[in-house]
């Protein structure tokens, strides 16, 4: 898996579970998946061994809600 830098997910971009607002997109070997914080945390295991690459911006919640970054 390698992590490269594309655009930046927006507010139009929604998990594709819930359809939540989006903050990692997992681009597999047939296409892309998206999902929210929550979801991604929570379907980790199963799309971490087979992602092409993952773009994880769940940083910005900590920045649009005020609280310090980690």
């Amino acid at each position: 898996m390698t992590t490269t830098t594309r655009s930046p997910l927006t507010a139009a971009d929604r998990c594709d579970r819930c359809g939540a607002q989006a903050y990692v997109r997992v681009l597999l070997p047939t296409g892309e998946l998206l999902f929210c914080a929550h979801h991604a945390r929570r379907h980790a295991s199963a799309f971490a061994d087979v992602a092409v690459d993952i773009q994880d911006e769940t940083d910005r919640l900590l920045e649009e809600h005020g609280a310090p970054a980690r």
